[in-house]
């Protein structure tokens, strides 16, 4: 059997040369006077939450998390809300179970799940109760990437790709009920991205990125300069813009290269690999003197609508995001409080 392959999706800092022609965007938003999350998006949902339990890997909304937590003898997969838990599945903490993967689709909680010498499985349960059931076990060598889109669901079905090496790429799917695995082959390597497209900045920067509709066939190809590094989703792509002593700023633009503009300067990081979450949100850190004694930097929202850029923290630590909720934590490992912002609300 194979064993599960995850790869993360970082951001790449690369020596280059001179700046893409066209000139500089416009300037960014500066720190002095930001808005905070509370004043600018007061209606927004969003929680403090200093007794969670579970390591989350997932929000359903900014107080419902799922997460996993080790219980003695077991691995637990929980939902957890206001202090109470609900158990989703249970697996020996021997076997070093993994979960991950995991998404929502309507009244469906999906994940991928491995342990011990098994394949990985994908599982689903509902929302509202009932026992976790097995989708599949025939995944293949599944390639995960670390973002929201390593499992998606479209037209009742459940898609993720596998592979081995850079030549081919299986797009799999099979239906939420069960069933067969339909299995498509793509040459070359790819990830999914917003449904029905593939991209295939998968972390070997080429000059160029390209996005794939699966439907249609059609592909945009979205070149960059020797001075760039890019990653793209269908609505947006984030460049990194390079210098001589490292990053220069951060732009974002559409993938035909229009509607360009700064979003940030040389003191900032991409704080996720999703690019402009919700068609709107780039989430950036910005690291301080101490990052390298202390692992927290400074997590800012630069909403790509208004052009406003909102601080949310000034040490957080392990931002995620993931079906439109981002979630951060702060304090110490022994001590931590999670926070979470539902980006759909605003």
């Amino acid at each position: 059997m194979n064993k599960p392959r995850t790869i993360t999706l970082g951001v790449a800092l690369l020596a280059a040369g001179a700046l893409l022609a066209g000139g500089v965007p416009e300037k960014p938003v500066e720190p002095v006077g930001r808005p905070t999350a509370e004043r600018e998006w007061p209606g927004a949902a969003r929680a403090d939450l200093r007794d969670l339990t579970v390591e989350p890997l997932l929000f359903l909304d900014a107080t419902t998390a799922v997460g996993q937590v080790t219980d003695g003898d077991f691995v637990r997969l929980l939902v957890e809300r206001d202090g109470i838990a609900r158990e989703l599945r249970r697996l020996p903490a021997a076997d070093d179970p993994r979960f991950e993967a995991m998404t929502v689709s309507g009244d469906e909680l999906i994940w991928a799940e491995s342990s011990g010498s098994r394949p990985v499985e994908i599982w689903a349960v509902r929302r509202d109760g009932g026992d976790a059931r097995l989708v599949t076990a025939d995944t293949g060598n599944t390639l995960f990437y670390g973002n929201q889109h390593d499992l998606v669901v479209a037209d009742g079905r459940v898609h993720w790709v596998a592979g081995e090496g850079d030549d081919s790429t299986q797009i799999r799917s099979v239906a939420l009920t069960g069933g067969d695995v339909d299995v498509r082959e793509e040459a070359g390597r790819w990830s999914l991205s917003a449904w029905p497209w593939l991209t295939d900045d998968t972390g070997a920067q080429s000059g160029q990125v390209r996005l794939r509709e699966l439907t249609s066939g059609r592909e945009v190809v979205v070149p960059f300069s020797g001075a760039e590094w890019g990653m793209c989703a269908p609505a947006w792509c984030r460049v990194m813009v390079m210098g001589e002593a490292g990053l220069v700023r951060i732009d974002v633009m559409r993938p035909d290269g229009s509607d360009r503009r700064r979003v940030a300067g040389p003191d900032t990081q991409a704080a996720v690999s999703d690019v402009a979450v919700l068609g709107r949100f780039e989430i950036l850190s910005e690291p301080g003197p101490d990052f390298d004694l202390t692992g927290t930097a400074g997590l800012v929202v630069h909403d790509l609508t208004t052009g406003r850029t909102v601080t949310l923290s000034a040490a957080a630590d392990l931002a995620a995001t993931k079906d439109g909720v981002l979630w951060w934590s702060t304090g110490t490992r022994e001590a931590a409080v999670w926070h979470t912002l539902d980006l759909r609300t605003i």
